[in-house]
């Protein structure tokens, strides 16, 4: 059986290199907000090309620190509201909802997967303070229309780069392209640690103040606190994790895009709708997203063939019951999306034999 994830080929070719970062870690003696932490934030922001990196808990806190630091800075109040796509993973708008702002969800392109930058406008009100863009799936949600409509109204974007690092949009990184970004370091990421671990990044040096605050108890020096604050710190371990796996992401990211590119040139099953791409450096290829309206019974028999397959979301945002007031609202693209995607395996680390296997079980079903 081919798995759709084995965590230990991720980690695996950079074992010896973890395990003597860990233990620099343990004899440091230093495990909170140590130098680990201050140059992974350094190395961090040299890839994505930004002024400030803040390590954080998780990405889901990475974004919810955002949305926080714009409260306090007075630009965010309770109430506003902030654009969001209607079929992204629930992270994104609990971020929102933790802060009490309000979500107003926007269809997708089905073609890239992305919030549809042509339906911005149409659902701009003068409560609206930002786009929530989410690079999903590993491909940017970035685009001119995109920032001229933020200019236009006077937004700000904040990316949810949970799924891109290493996404290249007009030369720039997904990180980089709007206001401020939340990545998660999730272990099954393109840079994964080995538990939850997060980050936020920005060119706002005094957004960036604030959260670093925040993160730690609303404190900047200890027990004197500015903020009523949160508990959400990169572990030292996780930073010493996250130093050595940085150094391989543009290398695993092409292996990733080569991968992609077999399965686009060569999965030729015309009941199988293979992922488009906007530009090729656009996306890293977190996920590999095929649809199929006959999901159930292509993924049993990829099984039948030794593929394991994952579906990337089952049940959309507004149909899950803690969404209850939603439940009764039509969002057609995003049910068409949720209701037919499956999704392949693809990591750097799949052996050509593996590749030929997807492609041919893919190929092969309903003949």
């Amino acid at each position: 059986m081919i798995p759709f994830l084995n965590f230990k080929d991720l980690n695996f070719s950079h074992k010896k290199e973890i395990i003597r970062a860990i233990s620099e870690v343990i004899d440091s003696s230093n495990y909170i907000l140590g130098n680990g932490v201050k140059l992974f934030e350094q190395k961090f922001s040299h890839y994505c090309g930004v002024r400030e990196t803040i390590g954080v808990g998780n990405g889901l806190d990475a974004l919810t620190l955002i949305i926080r630091g714009y409260k306090e800075m007075g630009i965010f109040n309770e109430g506003d509201e902030i654009l969001v796509p209607s079929n992204t993973y629930i992270a994104s708008i609990l971020s929102i909802i933790e802060n009490r702002l309000k979500p107003v969800l926007v269809e997708p392109d089905i073609k890239t997967y992305t919030i549809d930058p042509l339906l911005l406008e149409s659902r701009i009100t003068n409560k609206t303070k930002a786009i929530l863009t989410v690079h999903l799936y590993g491909q940017i949600g970035f685009s001119k229309e995109m920032k001229r409509a933020a200019k236009k109204y006077g937004l700000k974007i904040i990316e949810d780069c949970a799924q891109s690092h290493g996404a290249v949009y007009e030369g720039k990184k997904a990180g980089n392209l709007g206001d401020a970004a939340g990545f998660s370091f999730y272990p099954s990421k393109n840079l994964g640690a080995l538990g939850d671990a997060g980050a936020v990044t920005t060119n706002d040096r005094k957004l960036a103040k604030i959260i670093r605050a925040i993160r730690n108890y609303g404190s900047y020096k200890k027990y004197y606190n500015e903020y009523k604050g949160v508990n959400s710190r990169l572990d030292e371990l996780q930073a010493a994790v996250l130093l050595v796996k940085l150094k391989y992401l543009d290398q695993e990211n092409k292996k990733r895009r080569a991968i992609a590119k077999e399965y686009r040139s060569k999965i030729k099953n015309p009941l199988l709708h293979v992922p488009s791409v906007i530009d090729e450096d656009t996306h890293v290829w977190h996920l590999f997203v095929l649809r199929t309206r006959q999901r159930d019974k292509f993924k049993k028999y990829l099984h039948s063939q030794g593929v394991e397959t994952l579906i990337h979301y089952p049940i959309p945002p507004h149909k899950q019951k803690a969404f209850k007031e939603w439940n009764n609202q039509k969002y057609p693209v995003t049910e068409e999306i949720h209701k037919t995607v499956i999704s392949l395996p693809l990591n750097p680390f799949m052996t050509l034999k593996q590749i030929a296997q997807v492609i041919f079980a893919c190929n092969s079903y309903g003949k």
